[in-house]
């Protein structure tokens, strides 16, 4: 392992060893609080032009399993620790951290002060470019504020043509804006007949299909960058079939009902956020990976109502049509990494099915 530093567009450098790809990267970066779940977050396509910071302060303990990856490909653009673990004895374990890293082309660096790193992001109230470096010369800040990063980003990470992924029951139509597998895996435990279609598909191109029900997948990116077009598919779908969308999906499901979505001063990433079941008062603490947040003072309380709140900042965490079986969560309902106790959502979204189809 060598000196690698990583850099920040305010000037700051901090000091570590590499491990992962000897790569030099940008990206922005953010931070993630969750204690577990690390391969999860790596592969997951949010994370798409991003480094992130694990405040978790040991990471690579359990290694890299079979069952555990979002995505094949992650768009992750670094990894920051304050610890690297690089033996596991965690049984089904195939790769160290470091070994994936390698493979993926993806570069980390191990002993910063994270602490410090995630209160100056905390502090600022945004996100911030940065760079991992082999030296932290002139030539490299220059490259740094240089770099403009792509606003595409879930053109770059939704599958470019149609797959299934079969089984026997209700046959439903998943939108990838950047598709993490939790999502997949869930229908399947419940024998969903599902089809997995690009973000540029139609309405025309999804009734085809004749789905029972839509899901609108988690993305990466502003939701204010995609296409208007996307807004229409998705006033036509709410109309038509049941539609449940998550993350990226809830923030244009939103905006296709004239609320407004905005970008929040400091992304969450985490999966101990409380959250409130607004009809019940219930508390739940959730997965979350978000940077951008419906505005609750522009819901409109003819077409939405809100179904979830977020504890820590009051953001919208959940919606629903008035009108029609669609609703909405900002939160992961499939863990992937984190609690389960949201999933019964996707059994929701499989009742409002079944009463259709009746």
């Amino acid at each position: 392992m060598t000196e690698r530093y990583l850099i920040l567009e305010d000037g700051s450098v901090y000091k570590g060893t590499g491990f992962g790809a000897p790569a030099v990267t940008t990206g922005e970066l953010v931070f993630n609080t969750s204690m577990t779940g690390y391969q999860e977050i790596i592969t997951d396509q949010i994370y798409h032009n991003q480094i992130v910071i694990f405040t978790q302060p040991n990471i690579g303990s359990s290694g890299i399993n079979q069952a555990n990856y979002e995505s094949i490909l992650p768009s992750i653009k670094g990894v920051i620790v304050r610890e690297l673990a690089n033996v596991s004895t965690n049984r089904i374990s195939r790769l160290s951290l470091d070994q994936y890293l390698k493979q993926m082309n993806i570069p980390g660096i191990t002993g910063i002060d994270t602490r410090a790193v995630v209160k100056k992001l905390s502090k600022i109230g945004k996100t911030m470019k940065a760079s991992i470096v082999p030296v932290p010369d002139d030539h490299a800040f220059d490259q740094l504020n240089a770099t403009v990063l792509t606003n595409q980003q879930v053109a770059q990470v939704s599958t470019p043509k149609p797959y299934p992924n079969p089984g026997t029951g209700l046959s439903v139509v998943v939108i990838d804006f950047g598709l993490k597998h939790g999502i997949l895996r869930e229908l399947g435990r419940r024998n969903c007949n599902v089809t997995v279609l690009p973000y540029t598909a139609s309405a025309e191109d999804i009734l085809r299909l004749d789905p029972d029900g839509v899901v609108l997948s988690t993305g990466p990116g502003n939701p204010h960058d995609l296409r208007p077009s996307v807004l229409e598919m998705i006033q036509l779908i709410q109309t038509e079939i049941p539609l449940f969308a998550i993350g990226l999906g809830h923030e244009l499901f939103a905006m296709a009902n004239q609320a407004e979505v905005g970008k929040l001063p400091a992304e969450h990433h985490g999966m101990n956020h409380p959250i409130k079941e607004v009809i019940t008062d219930h508390i739940i603490y959730a997965s979350q990976g978000q940077g951008f947040a419906v505005d609750r003072q522009s819901v409109d309380r003819h077409r939405l109502f809100v179904t979830y709140i977020d504890l820590v900042n009051d953001t919208v965490q959940g919606l629903r049509h008035r009108n029609f079986p669609a609703f909405s969560v900002q939160f992961f309902p499939d863990g992937a990494p984190g609690p389960d106790e949201t999933n019964g959502l996707f059994d929701e979204f499989i009742e409002s099915m079944q009463r259709r189809g009746a």
